[in-house]
């Protein structure tokens, strides 16, 4: 399996899946192992879940820089 993409895949989901996001804002780790299909340590799915958060949270920094720039372009 290969986990970074993996993570941006999850990350998607999270982003554009008002259910699996709910889900996961409830319960990280319950939603992986969910939508993985495989049961795994708990520290490991903890592992891929703060990946999904720091990935949502670097796209979403991203997001609003390049719209601040948009504007200091204009």
């Amino acid at each position: 399996m290969d986990i970074k993409s993996k993570i941006s895949e999850l990350a998607d989901k999270v982003k554009n899946d008002k259910d699996f996001s709910k889900k996961f804002m409830d319960n990280p780790v319950k939603a992986v192992e969910d939508v993985l299909g495989i049961d795994l340590p708990d520290e490991q799915v903890k592992k891929i879940a703060d990946g999904i958060k720091a990935k949502i949270n670097v796209d979403e920094i991203g997001g609003k820089l390049s719209g601040i720039i948009g504007k200091f372009k204009k």
